[in-house]
């Protein structure tokens, strides 16, 4: 019986709390996003009219987002822009958090993502242990013509966050690559290992099956 109540727990818990959290996530942002600019405008409409609209603040919110995209892609706004980022850059402080931030949002929406080709197995940063790399170019013909090996751009990430790492030149015959998704390999590193990814061959034979 106890056995049963402690499966029926994990089980209750590995698909209820991540439910929660994305929830609890998404409030949050909801009342991050509307507390900027509702609050006072609200307030103003409240005095005014004698009434407020919930929702108002994330509404104002995403309309300044599209505003300021459209007005950053235009040359003025992007000249501004780019004066504006140098300032920040300036500072000690601010230049480390905008930079990291920026990165991290960069990376979620796939702005300037890393053209990662393939997913590789390396033996990083010694003999006998196995590091996750990406392929991200070949070629590199004056390496090449220096060492007389056929060499590989790989880049080694960082584990839970791969925005940062090593970037490395292996031989080709050195890489093992491997039949899983870029995406896959991603979520692997993000969780720390937790999440193994399934080759790319068997969610295709699933997919058809």
């Amino acid at each position: 019986m106890f056995t049963n109540i402690k499966k029926y727990f994990i089980a209750g818990t590995l698909i209820l709390l991540p439910l929660l959290i994305t929830l609890y996530i998404l409030v949050t942002l909801f009342q991050f996003a509307d507390g900027i600019l509702g609050k006072f405008v609200n307030s103003f409409l409240d005095k005014l009219l004698g009434f407020y609209i919930p929702g108002l603040g994330l509404v104002l919110f995403l309309i300044i987002i599209f505003l300021v995209g459209f007005i950053t892609t235009h040359f003025l706004g992007r000249k501004l822009y780019s004066i504006l980022e140098r300032a920040i850059r300036r500072f000690p402080l601010t230049r480390h958090i905008y930079s990291s931030i920026k990165q991290i949002i960069e990376f979620l929406f796939g702005y300037h993502r890393p053209a990662f080709k393939r997913v590789v197995l390396v033996e990083y940063p010694r003999r006998g242990i196995w590091s996750i790399g990406f392929v991200t170019n070949e070629n590199f013909q004056e390496a090449k013509e220096k060492t007389g090996e056929d060499l590989l751009n790989i880049f080694i990430p960082s584990s839970p966050g791969p925005l940062t790492g090593f970037f490395i030149l292996a031989p080709r015959n050195e890489a093992i690559l491997l039949d899983i998704a870029i995406e896959d390999a991603i979520k692997l590193l993000v969780s720390g290992g937790l999440i193994n990814p399934v080759p790319i061959t068997k969610k295709l034979k699933a997919s058809q099956g």
